[in-house]
């Protein structure tokens, strides 16, 4: 007999977190900067879906959290749990997330990602494993698709804009940069083929095909490896 997966629930101090920091960060950001969302139609809300992102810098998941419209968990580097002091360490705590070790396999975080979509939540995940420190996009790893073969969920594109390591000083400056999220429609990827390299090629492909949809919602300068191959148009 198969074993059920444990349903997952976020943790009561992480939901009130949550619901606390929201407003606060959402008056910051209106504070700090010019905020514009495209696209929140396209979230299937209510079902498990797997948002992925540009990532460039740290203030990427701040921004995205407090903006999303739904209750979302979060894939993070361990290193940040683990961080002293007052900041981004206390932060995640309060908030809450799934911390992952980069650069190995980490069954324990992949178990915990594969309860959280098969309860039927969201997570909200960075394919390129960090953030770049420029807005140029760099490869995706295949851990995406590893996931979406693991637990047959759809991919919500997101693409991230002006989230630069400059915003902050910006900012305190009075310039008000702007910040944009635009939000693509969901993609169903194809089923991964095949054994060995070419099993691996496969996830590869499929994570590249996520990253081409969000390029495609990005600038020229974001798109970096991604420049001339991005889509324009959404297969749901």
């Amino acid at each position: 007999m198969q074993a059920i997966t444990p349903r997952y629930q976020t943790p009561f101090f992480n939901r009130l977190a949550r619901n606390l920091l929201r407003p606060v960060f959402r008056g910051l950001f209106h504070l700090l900067a010019r905020i514009e969302v495209e696209g929140l139609e396209n979230i299937p809300r209510g079902a498990a879906y797997i948002a992925t992102f540009n990532h460039v810098s740290t203030f990427d998941p701040p921004f995205l959290l407090t903006f999303w419209p739904e209750n979302i968990e979060v894939l993070g580097a361990s290193d940040i749990w683990n961080r002293a002091g007052f900041g981004q360490n206390l932060l995640v705590r309060l908030f809450g997330g799934i911390p992952v070790h980069r650069g190995e396999y980490d069954r324990q975080a992949l178990e915990r990602v594969v309860r959280v979509l098969k309860s039927g939540y969201p997570l909200l995940i960075s394919p390129e494993g960090g953030r770049t420190r420029v807005p140029a996009m760099r490869k995706g790893r295949p851990g995406l698709a590893f996931i979406v073969e693991e637990t047959g969920a759809p991919v919500v594109p997101v693409a991230i804009i002006g989230t630069t390591t400059d915003f902050f000083s910006r900012a305190v400056r009075g310039q008000r940069p702007t910040l944009q999220m635009r939000i693509g429609k969901p993609i169903h990827l194809p089923p991964v083929e095949g054994k060995g390299e070419a099993r691996r090629q496969s996830r590869q492909h499929n994570v590249d095909l996520v990253m081409r949809h969000i390029a495609g919602m990005l600038p020229e300068n974001y798109r970096g490896v991604y420049s001339g191959q991005e889509i324009t148009e959404v297969s749901v």
